[in-house]
């Protein structure tokens, strides 16, 4: 299996992320408004990767642009629309998943190990961003691991636009289980019942 190289990430990747994180966990609602300046001194940072970093969650649809009023939170899709990306999502990721599976090793089960023991720390301490860093990390890295960057840029978008839906858990921590129900059957092995369970959890 071909492991990710190490990279470093830049200022606006790692402000990216946060916001990113931010905004999914509703800490920005709808139609809110970001301000160049006040992220700027939020994060110790000049403007310039404030805006770079607002230009990429704009081209992923989480922010939009309005011509001399600055970026918006974009609202959600229509649950019509929102029924059709989720579809979308589940066969990127299958796709993936079946591509991987063959060639899925010891390195690739210890990393997502490691980052079920993370997730499941969140979800105990009810941290939202770190919950939603986790859950990303664990989807992506799926992507990552079939090779081909197209299929991360794909996805992304859908993940930004779909809003991950934690309200339909009763306790944080059940979203943890389901994602351990994906890696026990890649784990055993069992590519039909791995599918079945990252089914389940796209929502």
């Amino acid at each position: 299996m071909r492991t990710s190289p190490i990279l470093v990430r830049t200022i606006r990747e790692q402000i990216v992320d946060h916001l990113r994180q931010e905004i999914l966990c509703g800490s920005y609602k709808e139609g809110a408004a970001l301000r160049e300046q006040l992220l700027a001194a939020k994060y110790g940072v000049s403007r310039g990767p404030i805006r770079d970093a607002l230009l990429q969650l704009t081209k992923e649809g989480l922010l939009m642009a309005e011509p001399n009023r600055g970026v918006k939170v974009r609202p959600k899709p229509s649950e019509k629309s929102r029924a059709l990306l989720v579809k979308i999502r589940r066969e990127i990721e299958v796709y993936a998943l079946r591509e991987i599976f063959p060639q899925i090793g010891p390195g690739d089960l210890a990393e997502w190990e490691a980052n079920l023991e993370s997730f499941k720390t969140a979800c105990k301490n009810n941290d939202m961003p770190a919950v939603i860093h986790h859950d990303m990390a664990f989807h992506r890295s799926i992507l990552q691991k079939a090779g081909d960057e197209v299929l991360v840029a794909i996805w992304l978008p859908l993940i930004t636009h779909l809003v991950l839906p934690y309200s339909r858990h009763q306790k944080l921590i059940e979203s943890y289980e389901e994602h351990c129900d994906v890696f026990e059957a890649i784990k055993a092995g069992n590519l039909k019942k791995a599918i079945t369970a990252l089914e389940a959890n796209i929502q």
